[in-house]
């Protein structure tokens, strides 16, 4: 014979002895024993109450953990396939208690039964019903999955190439800077280069004239110190070649060069003025593309 079960054990103990039915309100006897505190059923094997009665808290507990592990077994002796109850086989299924149920349960109760094999086929073709659904829109999401995988790798290649052209596009642009600034530059040096040249003619000359002028003023004060006889011999000489040496002052800046110098302070004002409408049209004209991206974008990246 099989060992019984835990669950069978607890139950073979927890009935009352005296009417065999489970104890609600558990007390100990004089005598040892374990009844109700209420008043014994008249199907009870004993109905003489035998000395004081005790509370008996611990045969309490037990029953309380008996109940659940009995409702347990029998729930898995039904699915097994035999009423734990009856012993019978379940072939009836309940639509009420959504359970199998044995031909002997099915007259003790008014619920709604149909045969254990025709629920099991009904309810597997509505699974089956719910299985082609799910199925159905997983299929969906794959493949929405897969175009949005697509889609973003086809983006990416799309930005990697744009931002290569940027960046060329720029590089253009600095190496465009770069030349217009080397050019300027030049010019500018070629100018410094001018300037200089007038500096060293304009002191040269103005040296010249100066050292001519120190020697007439020499030469007039050495003859103002000459006595009045002497000094008369040759005072009309001397006149006249004060008269006839007149100097020449020589001009501040030459026209030709003042042109230049006027000329290219015009292309600075323009390089500013160009540059500024640069930084102002640049960052609105980006932003006015905004509007017009979405059919280029279009005709990037037509639909398929």
């Amino acid at each position: 014979m099989a060992a019984e079960s835990p669950v069978e054990s607890v139950r073979e103990e927890a009935p009352r002895p005296v009417c065999l039915e489970d104890f609600t309100a558990p007390v100990a006897l004089q005598c040892g024993h374990n009844s109700c505190q209420a008043p014994l059923s008249p199907q009870g094997r004993d109905t003489e109450q035998q000395g004081p009665l005790r509370p008996n808290r611990q045969l309490a507990n037990v029953m309380e953990l008996a109940k659940p592990l009995s409702f347990q077994a029998a729930k898995r002796a039904r699915w097994d396939g035999v009423c734990g109850e009856h012993q019978e086989a379940l072939t009836l299924f309940c639509e009420e208690d959504q359970t199998p149920i044995c031909v002997v349960c099915d007259r003790s109760q008014a619920h709604m039964v149909v045969p254990l094999q025709e629920a099991a086929q009904e309810y597997k073709e509505k699974l089956e019903t719910h299985l082609k659904t799910l199925r159905e829109e997983r299929e969906k999401l794959l493949r929405r999955k897969t175009t949005a995988e697509g889609k973003s790798q086809e983006y990416l290649k799309w930005t990697q190439a744009k931002r290569q052209m940027i960046v060329a596009e720029f590089q253009q642009l600095q190496q465009f800077l770069e030349e217009q600034t080397q050019q300027l530059l030049a010019q500018l040096e070629k100018l410094d280069e001018e300037i200089g040249r007038f500096q060293i003619d304009t002191v040269r000359n103005l040296s010249v004239q100066i050292s001519h002028i120190s020697e007439r003023i020499g030469e007039l004060e050495g003859t103002c110190q000459k006595p009045g006889s002497e000094f008369l011999q040759d005072v009309r000489s001397t006149l006249s070649r004060c008269e006839t040496g007149q100097f020449q002052l020589p001009e501040e800046i030459s026209p030709e060069l003042e042109e230049q110098v006027r000329g290219f302070s015009q292309k600075t004002i323009a390089l500013s003025e160009t540059l500024m409408e640069f930084k102002d049209t640049l960052p609105s004209a980006l932003e006015r593309a905004r509007g017009k991206s979405l059919g280029a974008f279009r005709q990037e990246f037509p639909c398929s």
